[in-house]
């Protein structure tokens, strides 16, 4: 486990509020089975706590809501300031609001604390989706539930702040890992996607181009552009029977149903299959549509039921966001360099399906999933920086020889003009 760096205290910008989709409201069609419901979960939990730790007031201190994230309560600074913060795998720096603003009930107050010290640096952080900026400095920080040696503790893991323990009340069946590719964020291998049992049929280094994280700060699922394209048209395919718009697929668009009539047997279930530890071995994770359409719950009278579709396309590769962990009990092992998923206790589910973890699924070749920045041989760099040094080198001699030449012959001229006018005050 990397070594703690201090903590980053940042002027964060917040993200101007969009207004809500349009919604369309569609007719309950026959044969639609009553749903049973979203249900809520925990969210993930990482770090075993020790014996001086409890794992109790940890639980309880993690709140949010399905879709729009999870937080926990912190205090930061002295005399201490208690503000909520995101729980965001997807995040390798700790930034808090440190300015007023319209959406903010608190924010950090570094004048009022005796112990911030400014480093006097600006930081810029770009996403995929928004970006920040803000000034960099360090100060104390708490967690309820936590000791100051604990506190030292999970700061190492970055700007994630996954906190807890491994509780096998909280999930059925067995964990299954994936390796993490990179150290400092949740990187994972994408083998393959099926959309009701039937393979998208595409080169796998398509699904992680660039890369594949398991992010907890996104929402949604975000495909590549191709994958996403691909599935969308598997989606749309297995669901015929209703017709929906166009700008619903693109996340543009809600669609509603009477309460206790959203007809979730017309979508199918999504199959991601993760590489596993063992080789050639990857496991299945089932994704149900109570999972990919998202409740929207802001614009939903008492009559409908409104939902958006949660997935969407990214430039930059594929991201299991919260809507897909949710479903699912997962622990986030920096120590192993690894990524459990197991079925939730709480799992989301209706009358015929059900989300699952399962393997292993025989693979060949997985490795050969990932995508690879191409790295240049420094060696053949210099030499091709000597070789242009050299071509020029001889186009610049010419024009040096020419340079001086002419050089020359203006002097000897004025040289010669000055002598021819000397002679002429003789005369």
């Amino acid at each position: 486990m990397a070594p703690a760096w201090p903590w980053l205290l940042l002027w964060l910008g917040v993200l101007r509020a969009l207004p809500a989709p349009p919604r369309i409201r569609l007719p309950l069609r026959g044969g639609a089975a009553p749903p049973s419901g979203l249900r809520q979960r925990r969210a993930p939990l990482d770090i075993e706590p020790d014996s001086t730790g409890s794992f109790v007031e940890m639980i309880d201190n993690l709140r949010g809501k399905s879709g729009q994230g999870y937080y926990v309560e912190m205090t930061v600074g002295s005399p201490p300031q208690k503000l909520n913060i995101l729980v965001d795998t997807g995040s390798s720096n700790f930034a808090v609001g440190a300015a007023p603003h319209p959406f903010l009930r608190r924010y950090y107050q570094r004048q009022l604390s005796s112990t911030y010290h400014d480093l006097r640096k600006g930081v810029y952080v770009p996403y995929t989706q928004g970006k920040w900026e803000g000034e960099l400095g360090t100060d104390l920080l708490c967690g309820t539930g936590f000791s100051p040696n604990e506190t030292e503790a999970v700061a190492s893991v970055g700007g994630s702040m996954i906190i807890g323990g491994i509780d096998r009340s909280l999930y059925v069946g067995d964990i299954w890992y994936t390796p993490i590719r990179k150290e400092w964020y949740y990187e994972v291998i994408i083998v393959k996607l099926e959309v009701n049992g039937q393979d998208l049929n595409m080169d796998c280094k398509e699904y992680n181009y660039d890369k594949s994280i398991v992010d907890s700060g996104t929402t949604n699922l975000r495909l590549p552009k191709k994958v996403f394209e691909a599935a969308v048209k598997s989606i749309k395919t297995a669901s015929s029977t209703e017709k929906f718009p166009d700008g619903f697929w693109l996340g543009e668009q809600l669609v509603c149903w009477q309460v206790g009539t959203t007809p979730w047997h017309i979508f199918p279930v999504l199959s991601l299959y993760l590489m596993g530890e063992a080789t050639n071995q990857s496991f299945r994770i089932t994704i149900l549509p109570q999972q990919y359409l998202r409740p929207v719950e802001d614009v939903a009278t008492s009559q409908d039921d409104c939902y958006k579709f949660a997935i969407s396309q990214s430039s930059t590769g594929t991201v299991m966001g919260a809507v897909i962990m949710e479903g699912f009990y997962v622990v986030f092992d920096r120590a192993r360099k690894r990524i459990g998923f197991a079925v939730s206790a709480c799992h989301v589910h209706d009358e015929f399906r059900t989300a699952a973890v399962d393997g292993p699924h025989l693979h060949s070749n997985m490795e050969d999933c990932g995508y690879n920045i191409p790295q240049t041989d420094e060696s053949t760099l210099m030499t091709i920086a000597y070789v242009m040094a050299a071509i020029c080198a001889l186009f610049m001699l010419p024009l040096c020889l020419m340079v001086f030449q002419w050089r020359c012959f203006r002097c000897l001229r004025r040289d010669h003009d000055d002598f021819a006018d000397d002679i002429s005050l003789l005369k």
